[in-house]
């Protein structure tokens, strides 16, 4: 026979002493991760992180696994043990009490003298001669005792025990094998890949919105609304029960090609422009229009807000009106025209002519990238721990994977909430790349059966490890069509939907006033705008929706599980026109069912739980009564559900808390 020295070749490719020979064990379906391990999954801080691996390795010899975490950068572990399931199955539990960045890994490793003690006492069990294992055991006591430190007695007594008794039974006991656990060798010590992790506080997860220009804080049109007046407004918004108040861009408007009312291209003398063209001759990003106050002002603000339970929350827009100081300052971070005209920022149609975006791909990127991230630490550094991103797609995915991770690592608790009504897979990669939450298509979801498949997508695996939404019913820039016709079933219906399905919700302000009125047939935007006018608002008009907004904000801060989205599950009811689910809390000791009405009128339905089952994972049971968190009113469950009643035009949801 020829002999191919290729083939041999290939076989000596991999020598002998390869790491290929040492590796025994195999840990993979790692839960959990995201991209196997590409991206953080998001927890929260102080709450348990259930981890999960298949583990095994050729043989019978017995496995022990430990759970390791650490903040990321830091030199330490964090140990904790990890217990087999079923069908080589492993589950561990970590609770991370620091926010920020952290990695967590498995390793894992056969215990010489688990298998021993194992095959001994099944031998002893069978009557069999169990000699020649006493001197196995007893050579693998000695070899672990250069290892035991301050366990070394407890080992040399149960080898002298066994030498002078010539009996087994002090190698077997439960205590030497506690022992032994900590301190014999490792030698097929096996570590998974370090799988990243974000814990952020419990806002990222939980909030309520309230969005308002603080320009428009004002009792006359001719006057520009202040940070104090702001102010004078904190009690009524924190009245309905809000936790963010979230202000859109606060800085300098440009002059050049200012918008008028209505988006108009032409502005008036008085028109005070888009808060989104940002800069003049006042300052940029960094700075904050004249007439809102001072920067002592806004700290101010951020003090009284907090006072009243709430959070100021900034938007973040990256674009720069033709005025902004960065133009002339530096004009290298622009596009411009071939007649030197300056690039505006486009989307076409639709045509921007008040502001232009800088190049993030220009050759001095680096400065620039350094420059935006500034400005948001400028912000931080006043006290603002929530920043709103406008139009994050369309900047580069690299420029905010680390942004956001620069800021974060010098500002664990700040979040960052993604402004992208895109396309899905972009949506969710943003989320991926560090924004803590993210807009969505909820504002368009109205059906029970777009909204029940949306739903199914947001708490699936692996969306749920990573994506968290903040339904908004409306936003400056969107009327949706369903609000139009100004019926206060309908608003109140989006906002109940809104505040129960997410975590996270928000609304614009003029909601709670049944605002509705488009800027033309078929169109998706407000008339009379308030990004391009000063908009007064008597606060106290009939008609308003205030008091059923407090109570669902009250409903929800009594309820933990309406303050979390993944933890969700779909109940029966035997309507198209109520959707029907039931949320959990993290702990598992709060459940809450609800039921919605979809379109007006009265609807008596039949709200099924099925073969659900509430309660601590150990002790799982049946839904045996509910209590309606409204009316107080206790009912049991018959025939596994409860017939309900919804006058939807007077309030179109019913919410009951659910007992096992």
């Amino acid at each position: 026979m020829t002999h191919d020295p290729r083939l041999t070749s290939a076989l000596d490719a991999t020598p002998l002493d390869s790491d290929v020979y040492g590796r025994r064990y195999v840990i993979e379906d790692v839960y959990p991760t995201v991209d196997a391990g590409r991206h953080p999954v998001k927890r929260i801080v102080g709450e348990p992180v259930d981890v999960w691996a298949d583990i095994f390795r050729d043989g019978h010899e017995v496995t022990v696994a430990a759970l390791r975490w650490r903040r990321e950068g830091e030199r330490g572990w964090w140990t904790a043990p990890m217990l087999h399931v079923e069908n080589d199955r492993w589950h561990g539990t970590f609770v991370p009490i620091e926010l920020g960045r952290h990695v967590f890994a498995i390793e894992t490793w056969t215990s010489g003298f688990a298998t021993w003690r194992r095959d001994t006492l099944a031998k002893q069990r069978a009557g069999q001669d169990v000699a020649l294992e006493l001197q196995e055991g007893r050579a693998l006591v000695a070899a672990a005792l250069p290892r035991a430190g301050d366990t070394a007695g407890k080992l040399q007594a149960a080898l002298d025990q066994c030498d002078a008794s010539k009996d087994a039974r002090p190698l077997l006991a439960a205590d030497l094998a506690a022992a032994m656990a900590a301190v014999e060798p490792r030698p097929d010590l096996t570590w998974s890949q370090p799988f990243p992790m974000m814990i952020e506080r419990a806002r990222a997860r939980a909030g309520a919105w309230y969005e308002l220009f603080p320009r428009n804080e004002t009792d006359d049109p001719a006057r520009h609304g202040t940070f104090d007046d702001v102010v004078a407004r904190l009690p009524d918004i924190a009245a309905m029960g809000f936790d963010v108040l979230y202000f859109p861009p606060i800085h300098p408007i440009g002059t050049t090609n200012r918008k008028g009312k209505n988006n108009a291209l032409k502005a008036g003398p008085d028109d005070p422009g888009s808060p989104y063209a940002i800069g003049a001759a006042e300052g940029g990003h960094d700075a904050i229009h004249p007439a809102l106050g001072t920067l002592d002002d806004f700290r101010r603000l951020v003090a009284a807000a907090r006072g009243h339970g709430l959070e100021i929350a900034l938007d973040f827009a990256t674009q720069c009106s033709p005025d902004h100081p960065w133009i002339k300052e530096h004009p290298e971070w622009f596009k411009w025209r071939p007649d030197g005209s300056m690039k505006y920022a486009e989307n076409p149609p639709k045509k921007y002519e008040d502001i232009t975006n800088p190049d993030f791909y220009c050759a001095d990127r680096v400065a620039l990238w350094q420059a935006l991230r500034d400005v948001v630490l400028f912000w931080a550094e006043q006290g603002v721990r929530i920043i709103r991103v406008d139009n994050p797609h369309t900047k580069p995915f690299p420029f905010w994977e680390w942004m956001i991770r620069d800021v974060q690592v010098r500002f664990p608790d700040l979040i960052f909430l993604a402004e992208a009504f895109t396309r899905p897979k972009v949506m969710k990669a943003l989320a991926k790349l560090g924004f803590s939450q993210s807009y969505t298509y909820f504002t368009w979801r109205t059906g029970k059966d777009e909204l029940s498949a949306y739903m199914a997508e947001l708490t699936r695996h692996p969306e749920r490890e990573y994506f968290r939404p903040n339904f908004f019913v409306n936003t400056p820039d969107i009327l949706p069509y369903h609000l139009q016709g100004g019926e206060p079933w309908m608003f109140k219906s989006r906002v109940a939907l809104a505040a129960t399905l997410a975590g996270s919700y928000g609304v614009f302000a003029g909601f709670e006033l049944l605002e509705h009125v488009p800027l033309a047939p078929g169109k998706e935007e407000y008339l009379d705008s308030d990004k391009y006018e000063i908009k007064p608002r008597d606060w106290t008009a009939p008609g308003h929706i205030k008091d059923y907004i407090a109570m669902l904000n009250g409903v929800r801060r009594a309820n933990p599980a309406l303050q979390q989205t993944s933890n969700f599950a779909f109940a029966l009811v035997d309507s198209p026109n109520v959707i029907g689910f039931v949320k959990e809390s993290v702990g598992r000791d709060n459940v809450v069912a609800a039921a919605v009405a979809l379109v007006p009128g009265r609807h008596d339905v039949w709200l099924h739980f099925g073969d659900m089952r509430i309660g601590p994972e150990m002790t799982r049971r049946p839904v045996r009564a509910v209590e309606n968190l409204v009316t107080g009113e206790w009912r049991l469950v018959e025939w596994g559900g409860v017939r309900l009643a919804i006058d939807a035009d007077r309030d179109p949801i019913v919410l009951l808390r659910c007992v096992a």
